[in-house]
């Protein structure tokens, strides 16, 4: 299930995107990003559209996913 932006308090938003970020692990790229820069990224894309948050029922979880992906499998719930 989709999750509605506007369903979120902005710093239960803001606490959901350090948690993803901090989750993804260490990122070697060429260029260091903040945590800061890493959590505005995210926030961008949800704020976009690009991206969207997720509840899943089966793990009591939610998580950000690209919007793309959720469409594309017709069902937002692993």
């Amino acid at each position: 299930m989709i999750i509605p932006l506007d369903a979120i308090e902005k710093d239960t938003l803001y606490s959901i995107a350090e948690a993803f970020v901090l989750r993804e692990g260490t990122d070697y790229g060429e260029q260091e990003i903040s945590l800061t820069d890493k959590i505005e990224q995210i926030l961008s894309a949800l704020h976009s559209g690009d991206a969207v948050l997720v509840y899943s029922e089966l793990h009591e979880s939610v998580d950000i996913r690209p919007k793309e992906d959720v469409l594309a499998n017709g069902n937002d719930e692993e």
